[in-house]
């Protein structure tokens, strides 16, 4: 399977946004749109259909984060961001600073402000924030 490509529904009526639009940019995102899609209990679910401001600690600024999936089953809502565990715990410090660690610590730091802003927006409408890893997907 391809890492990155276009999803197309089986049951288009469940998705909330373009189902001719449906954009993967893992594998990953692939297996858990496929789940939605054909999960029973799923009642509706949307890819990149949200938008939530956040202010990144890198330039002080605000940006529009995108989280991964929204997902409602039965009266529950959730927003799912899927990541690679890796990125969900923070760097170990390491004595010299190279560009893949530099990196890391940028990217860690900069999802740490996009979940926060997101289970804030889920706090204010009753929904839940969840991190999906390959380890929940049984990858």
């Amino acid at each position: 399977m391809r890492y990155q490509g276009r999803y197309r529904p089986s049951f288009p009526g469940k998705y909330k946004g373009d189902p001719s639009n449906v954009i993967y940019r893992s594998s990953w995102e692939y297996k858990f749109m496929k789940w939605c899609d054909i999960t029973r209990s799923v009642q509706e679910w949307g890819s990149e259909e949200i938008i939530i401001p956040y202010v990144s600690p890198v330039d002080g600024r605000r940006h529009r984060y995108f989280p991964d999936f929204y997902v409602k089953i039965g009266k529950r809502k959730y927003l799912v961001e899927v990541k690679p565990f890796k990125q969900t715990k923070e760097p170990k410090t390491q004595k010299r600073h190279t560009k893949r660690y530099i990196n890391e610590v940028v990217t860690y730091a900069v999802n740490q402000a996009k979940w926060k802003a997101a289970t804030e927006f889920c706090m204010d409408q009753g929904w839940e924030f969840m991190l999906i890893t390959e380890k929940e997907l049984k990858i």
